[in-house]
């Protein structure tokens, strides 16, 4: 990550108040660390008490304050969401994937909870301290948000209405000068992804579809993430930036 935090200033976030969901692990605690490296004075929310006590306790995470919030439980947002005194960014990074117990009508509610309903509900608690700061709001997508996988039907539709999520969001917040964008991860290695970047055969597959013949990091995804939340992008809003190394526009 050293690489990639030298190309933007060392300051750039200095004195910005930056809240993450799903930011205790992978991608949301890389960009979490982006963005503390820059300055910026970050919240890293999750769910498991081990991940979070983990995470707190690793020495590459000074600067981050890691807070337990349920981002299926609006009662709990809500409550946090008062205790913030300003916010300049929020990144809806929570996110799960249940291959194949999708099916169930109680997994795929789920799914979809925490997917794409925890954003409207962080959007809407933090909104007020993100009109004044005249804020950014960078929403979680997927490459799932333009193909396809039979195994995983709520992760898919769940990450295809975040496209939507957010590009409707762009036009009721833009008067208020806040920004609302999206990424969109491709196959990176994490734990989500583990089963397959671990056998070769699937992940020599999805290597060779993908234009730059590998698997992502975590860290690919942190530039993206300082840039669309970064004066650079100040026209950007309602957007989508996949980081897929080719993938979505490849073929096997």
């Amino acid at each position: 990550m050293k690489e990639i935090i030298g190309t933007f200033r060392p300051d750039l976030f200095a004195g910005k108040d930056i809240l993450i969901t799903g930011g205790s692990s992978g991608i949301g605690l890389a960009i979490a660390q982006g963005f503390a490296r820059l300055g910026g004075t970050v919240i890293a929310l999750g769910s498991s008490e081990s991940k979070l006590k983990a995470a707190a306790a690793d020495p590459e995470n000074k600067g981050i304050r890691f807070e337990r919030v349920d981002v299926r439980d609006p009662e709990m947002i809500n409550a946090f969401a008062k205790t913030l005194g300003k916010l300049d960014v929020l990144i809806n990074g929570a996110g799960i994937a249940r291959p194949e117990a999708e099916f169930e009508d109680a997994t795929y509610m789920e799914v979809m909870d925490v997917n794409l309903n925890s954003q409207m509900r962080f959007a809407m608690a933090v909104l007020p301290l993100l009109k004044a700061s005249r804020g950014v709001i960078l929403n979680t997508a997927s490459m799932l948000s333009y193909v396809s996988d039979p195994l995983v039907p709520a992760y898919g539709a769940s990450k295809s209405g975040v496209l939507g999520l957010t590009r409707h969001l762009a036009h009721a917040f833009g008067p208020d000068g806040i920004r609302v964008n999206a990424i969109s991860p491709g196959y990176h290695k994490t734990d989500m992804t583990r089963g397959l970047w671990t056998d070769p055969v699937p992940a020599e597959k999805i290597a060779q579809r993908s234009a730059l013949k590998r698997w992502g990091t975590v860290d690919d995804l942190v530039g993206t993430a300082l840039f669309l939340a970064s004066p650079a992008a100040e026209f950007i809003t309602g957007a989508d930036l996949p980081v897929d190394g080719g993938f979505v526009v490849g073929s096997f």
